[in-house]
């Protein structure tokens, strides 16, 4: 009943994305968190040494200590409504395993099969907790959102949707991660604010723009 009230309050009410100010602090990172970061890091060289004849397109990982500071952030400050957290398009696994890291309970999806692969073993060999799944981060009906754009590795929607296997919705999540391809961040925007849950996070990373938070509320 109360998931079905969601829903339709998602549906029936006016909302926004509102910008949250965050600020990281300059800290160092623990030890866990630096060996992770050092391990992933030579990995991702790794596979793209191995794709450099086959690359995976539009894969560019994101600045992983920008990242995890302003997930440490979130936590400190108590900002999510609660502590499921997702990653569109996660690639080796990296940012989804630092959510771990910070008690997050963590998913991560991604289309391309053998980024799925590296980031379960990355999970595995660092004894974290991360669901990995194979599928579309667009859920079923709203496809329309992402339009043309959908040869975009980081926005297809031809594979299964990853909510189907892991048995969730969108607006089961608390916080949202996704690193936009440049120029497509509204696209990410709209599909959040469409199928997000009122009051999550979307955390997004702009490159040299460095993070973006903001909340889904009522207008």
């Amino acid at each position: 009943m109360l998931k079905q009230l969601r829903l339709l309050l998602n549906c029936t009410t006016s909302m926004s994305l509102i910008d949250l100010k965050i600020s990281a602090t300059e800290e160092p990172l623990p030890k866990d968190v630096e060996s992770l970061l050092t391990d992933a890091l030579s990995r991702i060289e790794r596979l793209i040494e191995l794709q450099r004849d086959d690359p995976i397109f539009a894969y560019v990982p994101s600045d992983f200590v920008e990242v995890y500071r302003g997930l440490d952030q979130i936590q400190a400050l108590n900002l999510a409504t609660g502590q499921r957290f997702v990653e569109w398009g996660s690639g080796v696994g990296v940012t989804a395993c630092l959510a771990s890291m910070l008690d997050f309970d963590s998913v991560g999806i991604e289309i391309e099969p053998s980024l799925v692969e590296a980031s379960r073993q990355l999970a595995a060999d660092h004894e974290l907790t991360v669901e990995f799944v194979e599928g579309s981060f667009v859920p079923t009906g709203a496809e329309w959102l992402v339009g043309q754009q959908n040869d975009l590795m980081w926005l297809r929607d031809d594979g299964i949707a990853a909510y189907d296997i892991l048995g969730l919705d969108p607006d089961d999540f608390d916080l949202v991660f996704v690193y936009p391809w440049p120029g497509e961040e509204q696209i990410v925007f709209d599909l959040f604010d469409h199928c997000g849950a009122a009051g999550s996070l979307l955390l997004t990373s702009h490159g040299e723009n460095g993070l973006r938070l903001q909340r889904k509320v009522l207008r």
